[in-house]
């Protein structure tokens, strides 16, 4: 029986590696672009930026340390140079191809920040494996600028597992839209006609606005902002405004608002303080070519008709009277079933003194 020599004694102490074979390794040296590891074979093995991370030009020592432990996969036995080439990123994301199976098999709602913001969507990293999340699955309503998702971490779930084709695809707006139905739910469950509620403006647009309960929108619409004239909802109010009003109609999923509260309608006493005869002071809001309409108060306009605004001729009230202007005129009628209200400035002027008869 021949005996070994020490160099065979050596070769056979270490194990063989194939390609493909997954091994572990310790760091015993790391460059910025390269990283070593001792295999427990002949040769070291050694791992480039590129197999290491997807993080372009990555300062791997601020990313491994010597004597950390690793599993990595072997790519290549003898590179040429006696050296072994490994990889630490194929092997994670074969790693991370069998999370987002299971991920995607179970329904199971991830979390990763975004890696890199696309023109069609987001790209997030899980475990080295990239998904791709397309602009329609990345919130439930249009957005034009997806930058302000770049860094920000974000919660999904697998809608499309397929590897064979790289093609993985996550969505996050079936997560909102779930959520969203479920504080519906919730809101619905607790609000009632009459209810005051508090929300945020979300929209504001000529006929109203809109308003984030939390849940669901409700309406607010023009005429029920003020027991006054709302010129514009837009005068109004601005995005981001919160806004206390109360619910006045439910009917399925909308929700109608209003800030006309009962307790501050100004017409509940309007039959004593503006009883026929009174006197009153009110600004000319608007004018037509049949007379003035004059805000008494907010909420209560009274009509000066073209022939109660003066005992002289006057064709239209723009001739004489301009819109802002503060005038005094006597109630002559009221109508509280209608809201209406007449005035005459007319009344108020002195009346001509009559022509004395000459003496015989």
């Amino acid at each position: 029986m021949s005996e070994l020599s020490f160099e065979q004694m050596l070769e056979e102490s270490f194990k063989t590696i194939r390609n493909g074979e997954v091994v572990e390794g310790t760091v015993i040296s790391v460059k910025e672009d390269e990283i070593v590891l001792n295999i427990n074979y002949k040769a070291d093995g050694i791992i480039t930026r590129s197999e290491y991370t997807n993080v372009p030009n990555a300062d791997l020592t601020t990313m491994v340390s010597i004597g950390d432990k690793m599993q990595v996969k072997v790519m290549k036995v003898n590179d040429g140079e006696g050296q072994v080439l490994l990889s630490y990123k194929k092997l994670a994301a074969e790693k991370g191809n069998k999370r987002l199976e299971d991920a995607y098999n179970n329904k199971e709602v991830l979390k990763a920040t975004v890696a890199q913001v696309l023109d069609g969507g987001l790209s997030v990293v899980v475990d080295e494996t990239r998904v791709f999340i397309p602009a329609s699955l990345v919130s439930d309503t249009y957005e034009k600028n997806l930058e302000k998702y770049a860094g920000q971490e974000i919660e999904f779930v697998i809608s499309e597992f397929n590897p064979k084709r790289r093609r993985i695809i996550g969505d996050r707006k079936q997560l909102l839209l779930a959520r969203k139905a479920e504080l519906q739910r919730e809101l619905f469950e607790r609000i009632s006609v009459g209810m005051t509620i508090e929300g945020t403006v979300k929209n504001v647009t000529d006929f109203g606005a809109f308003i984030d309960l939390g849940g669901a929108d409700g309406l607010l619409h023009i005429s029920e902002m003020s027991w006054g004239r709302v010129e514009s909802p837009k005068k109004v109010f601005k995005v981001g405004d919160t806004v206390k009003a109360f619910i006045k109609d439910i009917s399925g999923d909308k929700v109608a608002l209003s800030l006309k509260f009962p307790e501050a309608n100004p017409w509940t006493n309007a039959a004593e303080k503006y009883a026929i005869g009174t006197i009153v002071e009110g600004k000319v809001a608007r004018m037509t070519d049949f007379g003035a309409f004059v805000e008494l108060e907010s909420g209560v306009d009274a009509l000066l008709h073209v022939s109660q605004i003066s005992k002289e001729h006057v064709e239209k009230p723009s001739d004489v009277l301009k819109v802002g202007q503060v005038i005094k005129a006597k109630i002559v009628d009221f109508n509280e079933t209608d809201k209406k209200i007449s005035l005459s400035m007319k009344a108020l002027e002195t009346p001509a003194e009559e022509t004395a008869p000459a003496e015989e």
